[in-house]
This record gives C-alpha cells, structure tokens and sequence, in this order.
C-alpha cells in the first residue's frame, strides 16, 4: 500500500537507508552520491558474466505479464523488444533467452541467431547460485570515529576514506568470528562500528585551491596538482588560519558523527574511540592535549601528581642530606614531611625549631645558599612556565609541556571521553621534536584519554617512535605485533634463526681460537708438578667454559623476552609502539614498499587484531587464544 512505499530500510549495519517509494540507498553519515534499489524478479546473465544481473522494474513487469500470458495460453514463442532494441524470445518455461543489439538499427538487420551467442533469462532467485550475506551484527559493542591523512586518497589504489574504512570494518569482522568466537557464541561480543570522519574537503571548499592555482607554474601540470591536493595539508595544518579551519571541521564532524549515531542507536552504551592516519593522528593528538578534564579528575590527577611528587621530593630530600653526609636527620625531616621545595624554603629559625644542631644547620644553609638551581621542572601542564620556554629557567627544565610549539587556534572540545586513542603511521613524534618537546613528562597523560597506541609499519617513511621521547637514556625495540594466525612470519623466524646461529658460531669459533692460542703458548714451557698441573687443567677447563658463560650479547631483534619498560602513564603504564611484521615480499627491499609501508593499515588483520584486541580488553573481554608475544 501507500504507507509500505514510504518506509525507509536501514541497511548495512544502519550506514544506509533505502528509501522504497523512490528506491534509493541514501548514506547516512557521509557524503556520496544516491544508488539505485531495485526489487529483483527476472535476471539475465551472458557467457562471460559471472553472476545474474536483475533487469530494471518497469521492464520485469513486461516480461512478467508476457509470461504470465504465454503460461495461461500455453503460448510459446514469445518475442518482446527491451527500451534498448534487445530481443527477448520466451521459448518454454526453462529456456528463455537474450539477443544482444545489433550494431545498426536500418532495415538491413540481422537476425537473432547471427547476432551472437545470446544471454540466458531467468526467472526468480530460485537456483541461483549466489550467496546472500546474512547481515552485520546487530549488537554494536564500541564506536571508532577514524580520520585521515593528506589528500583525498588513503591508499595506494587512490580510494577515499570512506572505501578504506569500509575494508578496515571488513576486516574487523573477520578477525572478530575467528579470535572472539567463544564470546561471539555467548553473546557478549557483536561488532565494533568504524565511521570515516573527512575534513580535506572543507579545508579544499575555502576557496583556497583557487587562489594556488593562480600562482601555480603550468609546467608539470599533474605533479604540480598532486602537491597542491596532498602535500600542502601539512603547510595548511602548520598555518593558523587553516589549523583552525582544520580542527574545527574533525571536532564538529566527529561531534556530529557521535550525536548522529546515538539518535539511531539508542540502545548504545559503549564506549568511543579514535583513530587517526598520518597527519590525522596528529590532528587528534593536538586536540586530546587541549581538551579539559572534568573538576573532579583534575583534583583527582592533581592530588596523584602532589602525592608522587612529595614522595619524590622526601626522596630527593635524603640524598641532599646523604650527600653532606648527614642522614642522621632523614627521620627528622621524613617526619616535617619537608620535600625539597620545602627545604629552600627553610630559614635557620625553621631548623633550629626541627632540633637541628649548629653545625649541621650551617651546612644546609651553606648548601641552599649556593645552588642556584631552583626551579622545579615537573610543572604542571599548560603552566605558564612551560609554555615561556624564552626564559633561561624554561630552557633549563627538562620536560616540556607537548603543547608547546603548536598552532595557535582555538582547539574545540569533544562531546565525549575517547576510551582510546590510535595512530597509524603516525609523525606525531617527529612533530613535537620539531616543536621543541625533547622529551615527554613520563606522569603526562592525555586529559581525557586514556589510552594511546602507536602502530607503524616497519619501512612507513612517515611513522616516528614515541617511547624514546619519554625514556630517553634506554634503547630498547618497540613490540613487535604478533600475526594475526599466531605465530612471527616464516621469513622473521628463518632470519632470527640465522641470527641466532652466526652468534653461536661465532662464541665456539672465539672459544676454540682462545684455547688453541694459550695451548700454543703454552707448549714451550717444561713440565711442572703434578699441583701445577692439576691447576692448570683446571684454567684450561675454567677457559673453555668461559665462552657459554659468557656469551656475546644477542641483538635486540633475536631476543625473545621484552623486558619491563616503565614508559609512563601516557598509555596507563603499558607500551606505546607497536611495529607490523613486513610480509616477505617487502623484506627483499625496503625503499621499493616505503609507500607501500604508509598505506597498509586499511587491509591489515594485524593491526585490526591490536585495535579489536584492546577494545574489547576494557570490557574485560579477551581473544579465544591469546597471541604469543602479546602484551
């Protein structure tokens, strides 16, 4: 009926809706252009096809009526011509076939038989050998908003953000029927919804492309339009005017993206996350360092940060007095609870009063006196001797606010809390050394996320570390990401192995060089006493056994054991980087996958496994078998 024609059906996972009386799929949270819906009852499908294609409706309602008819009259050998002078010939009810056009359409036509071989016709899906996918599922556990890079490509195929995040989504429910099926057997898991946020169009609709266009040489046309559409995003980030226009279009884009999904899933209440490609993941860092924690999480951190600070404090309290060699008075100090911003604050009044005896009082006095080093460099961020890095004081401090240095904009706030923040091929560490943050607060955290992943392929040209930038004074690799079947790729274990082996090799071979030199030396010397001798034998043996005692120390790369990194609370305590394993192919030469290596995170199980993994990790649920290698 009339109301029927007007329903709207929300299709693939509520991202579509099919609008029946004017049969089109509408997408619903971004721009793309209309598709036409048709209701399938008679398909046609040639030699070379590999699966039946449905005619329009007006037409499958002929060839209906003409069936229909030849049916009741049993009628063969009927003759219908389509809108596009297409023959159709109902010869009985199981052979019914389709002539291609003619080339020509004069009086000289050809007949259908010299026309070709023609398409087979069918009626209904009965017998079609098809597979109808059964849906997504409908429980959505977790939202991830995912922003791009430069330019309107994300892939090395130039497909846009929409497409990528597509196969991401794809991937997601691939990995989640093989490693969460036990979950998925309980209900507990349904599926993890990925929507595209894309603000280069905005950035590009300013008018500024007009204005590059006009100072742009028209020689090497193509390149030129290339890095006016890509590479200037970075210069357009780095420039106030357009930084502003940039993050306030990924801020009221993801805003919107989230209020949008909860009028159409009101039964949600799962958490949100945020992923970000290349200069994306910089954007969303920039704006998670300038969002504003609620007043009871500020007094909370606050509290935490006075709390370990004073413990440090008292700490560093005791080596001053170790160091003037008068640790008697700890307990006396410990009990003032003095830190040592408290102890520059002493007068010898205030340690006369403490029972500090004249001698030792003039040594600390002595000892505050003359250190000029006064300032305390943990400040809190956003403080304003952290952002006045002009002052020798700001110089000196050994931690920098990672605001410092960013574009000067007014970052707007989000409507809601990321669970987690991830970034793929990410520079945002190569960025805040530009910006002058050497090193990174290890008690810094994100203020109103709480956790942070750096995924990168091994060859990525663009991807920087970010745990160097917090322990500093420690070499240490990255984690490696498990595969996603379980086991290092074949190639990884064969070159560890081989690793392995030449190290072994080498020890016995420098054991066997070592004893056969002393035993040369050795030679001329005459007989000693059986004593000597006996020691002797025994040094000899102490020497052999000198080279598995000790035995070269292995690369980092052959060592299986990670050990504990403290790397601070900017991902609650755990690691921050985590590297791909490079597939085979890519090992024979590195430059040659360098783009290959940026562009790889839309199709990886790997780092889908990570990012699925770590979700659901926060709802206490685990994968069915856990990784070998994982955290």
């Amino acid at each position: 009926g009339k109301d029927q024609d007007d329903v709207v059906v929300p299709t693939s996972g509520g991202r579509y809706d099919v609008h029946l009386r004017t049969r089109q799929r509408v997408a619903v949270y971004w721009e793309e252009e209309v598709s036409e819906v048709r209701r399938c009852t008679w398909f046609y499908k040639g030699d070379k096809d590999n699966k039946f294609i449905p005619y329009s409706e007006s037409f499958s309602e002929e060839l209906e009526e003409a069936y229909m008819i030849a049916v009741t009259l049993d009628e063969w050998k009927k003759k219908l011509e389509s809108p596009s002078r297409e023959v159709i010939i109902l010869h009985n009810p199981k052979l019914m076939v389709h002539y291609h056009p003619v080339a020509s359409s004069d009086d000289w036509v050809s007949t259908p038989t010299e026309q070709g071989r023609p398409r087979t016709v069918k009626r209904g899906v009965e017998n079609i050998a098809v597979e109808i996918p059964s849906g997504e599922p409908l429980q959505i556990d977790h939202l991830v908003f995912v922003v791009h890079g430069i330019g309107p490509a994300c892939d090395i195929r130039f497909r846009s953000i929409v497409q990528c995040v597509n196969d991401f989504r794809n991937v997601s429910l691939s990995m989640l029927q093989a490693h969460f099926k036990k979950a998925q057997e309980q209900q507990q898991v349904g599926r993890v919804e990925f929507l595209p946020v894309n603000w280069h169009s905005s950035l590009h609709s300013t008018g500024v492309d007009v204005d590059l266009e006009r100072i742009t040489l028209p020689s090497i046309n193509r390149l030129r339009h290339f890095i006016n559409d890509t590479i200037l995003d970075v210069f357009f980030y780095n420039s106030s005017t357009y930084c502003q226009t940039i993050v306030d279009t990924v801020a009221s884009e993801m805003n919107r993206l989230h209020q949008l999904f909860l009028q159409r899933n009101p039964q949600f209440r799962g958490g949100v996350s945020i992923a970000g490609h290349s200069l994306g993941s910089l954007i969303l860092f920039d704006l998670l360092t300038n969002q504003k924690a609620d007043p009871e999480e500020d007094e909370h951190r606050a509290q935490g940060s006075r709390t370990t600070s004073s413990m440090a404090g008292v700490e560093e309290v005791k080596e001053i007095l170790k160091k003037l060699e008068l640790s008697e008075y700890c307990d006396v100090f410990e009990k003032e609870k003095m830190d040592r911003q408290a102890l520059f604050l002493c007068t010898e009044t205030n340690l006369k009063e403490m029972g500090i005896p004249l001698g030792p009082r003039m040594k600390i006095l002595h000892y505050i006196s003359s250190t000029t080093e006064m300032k305390v460099c943990g400040a809190e961020p956003g403080s304003p001797s952290q952002h006045g890095d002009s002052t020798e004081g700001g110089r000196n401090c050994q931690y920098r606010d990672v605001g410092l240095g960013q574009v000067s904009a007014n970052y707007p706030q989000l409507n809601y809390k990321p669970s987690i923040f991830f970034a793929f091929g990410s520079p945002i560490g190569m960025f805040l050394t530009v910006r002058g943050v050497k090193r990174i607060d290890p008690n810094y955290s994100l203020p109103t996320c709480k956790g942070f992943f750096n995924i990168f392929h091994p060859f990525d040209p663009v991807a920087y570390r970010i745990e160097p930038m917090i322990v500093p004074d420690l070499e240490f690799e990255p984690m490696l990401l498990p595969h996603h079947k379980g086991r290092k790729r074949m190639h990884l274990e064969l070159k560890e192995g081989l690793t392995r082996m030449s190290v072994d090799l080498k020890n016995n071979l420098l054991g066997s060089l070592r004893v056969a030199w002393q035993s040369f030396t050795r030679a001329p010397v005459p007989a000693l006493e059986a004593g000597s001798t006996e020691a002797e034998a025994e040094a000899e043996a102490g020497t052999e056994k000198q080279p598995d005692t000790k035995p070269e120390e292995p690369p980092a790369a052959v060592k299986e054991e990670t050990p504990l990194i403290n790397v601070g609370r900017l991902n609650g305590g755990n690691r921050i980087d985590y590297v791909l394993q490079e597939k085979p192919i890519e090992s024979f030469n590195e430059y040659l996958f360098a783009l290959q290596g940026h562009l790889c995170y839309w199709e990886s199980e790997d780092t889908v496994l990570l990012v699925l993994k770590e979700i659901y990790q926060t709802q206490g649920i685990t994968l069915d078998q856990p990784l070998p290698g994982s955290q």
